[in-house]
């Protein structure tokens, strides 16, 4: 079998495919292939194991790709693929669960404490020499303890953030979900809410779901305004979900009181963006799953549902397992 991988992956997945006997085209360099490109290797291989959202692999991508029988993502969402187009070829797709659930809420969990205290904005302060003299009414932040943390899509990844700050800050725990997670309230003792509540209610808000089309740009103006002004919005799921010119006016217009963003709209974000100049705004480069740990079972997770496909079996780790019957 023949696999395309468009960005070079840890070794450790890369070793299991070569053990194996799996033939491996690997772009060699960072650049980001052109669609074009992209495609045109992709036609050449029976599966691609594809690493970050570049190329979106729509109806057009499968029709150009007859020959493809499988896709493995390196990451958790699989928003970039147009999953209806893959069930009615047959396609099985397979992302990479739970490995970087702890590192992604660790993110999260700094981004909090980094909003809550104002740190990159002190940080610079440091840098432009701006350090000063003590002043007790300056640059204040505030305290988390006690506080309200509102989960937006109660996964793998929000419960961990959810453990942590209850862990700990003692914070309350409430949660909008698809469905009901009777098992993470009793574990949390977390309350399941509406999402007009989960807006009202909520010190912090943190964005954890899977995004979808319908979720495009939720977080904007509408819902801004029904957020407390002492709120602190983190996303580190996708910059989709939110509309960054409706963030910037509500950070400004003291509409909620911070925020802190692993994602952005558009991904990278540009130097220029407002955003970054803002001391109530912390932001990161999608940094989530970027330790040791979670690159490494991510590229394991990856390997072993090429592999799957190799030896005609179900993928471990598929999105669309309805393929298989």
């Amino acid at each position: 079998m023949n696999v395309f991988i468009n960005k070079n992956i840890p070794e450790a997945g890369i070793k299991l495919l070569q053990k194996k006997g799996i033939n491996l085209t690997i772009n060699p360099t960072e650049n980001v292939l052109s669609r074009e490109e992209f495609i045109k290797i992709c036609q050449q291989n029976d599966a691609l194991l594809s690493v970050g959202t570049a190329t979106l692999l729509d109806e057009d991508f499968f029709k150009k790709c007859p020959n493809l029988k499988g896709i493995a993502l390196f990451s958790v969402g699989f928003d970039s693929v147009h999953i209806p187009s893959a069930n009615s070829r047959k396609i099985p797709v397979g992302n990479t669960p739970d490995v970087l659930s702890r590192a992604t809420s660790d993110v999260a969990f700094l981004l909090m404490q980094s909003v809550a205290r104002k740190s990159f904005f002190n940080n610079k302060r440091i840098l432009n020499d701006e350090w000063g003299s003590f002043n007790p009414l300056a640059n204040l932040g505030q305290e988390l303890y006690g506080k309200t943390l509102g989960i937006f899509g109660l996964g793998r990844i929000g419960f961990e953030m959810a453990q942590k700050c209850k862990a700990a800050f003692g914070m309350n725990i409430i949660y909008h979900n698809r469905s009901r997670k009777e098992d993470a309230e009793k574990e949390l003792d977390a309350k399941y809410v509406d999402f007009e509540t989960l807006l009202a209610e909520s010190d912090i808000l943190s964005v954890h779901a899977n995004y979808t089309a319908e979720n495009n740009e939720l977080f904007n103006k509408n819902t801004f305004a029904k957020m407390k002004p002492n709120s602190i919005f983190i996303n580190t799921a996708r910059g989709k979900f939110q509309n960054e010119d409706d963030l910037f006016d509500a950070l400004t217009k003291n509409i909620i009181w911070g925020a802190g963003l692993d994602v952005t709209n558009p991904e990278p974000m540009k130097s220029s963006n407002p955003l970054l100049s803002l001391p109530n705004c912390c932001i990161l480069p999608h940094i989530g799953s970027a330790t040791y740990e979670a690159r490494n079972g991510m590229a394991i997770c990856a390997a072993q549902n090429i592999i799957a496909l190799f030896e005609n079996k179900k993928m471990p780790f598929c999105v669309n397992e309805e393929v298989y019957f």
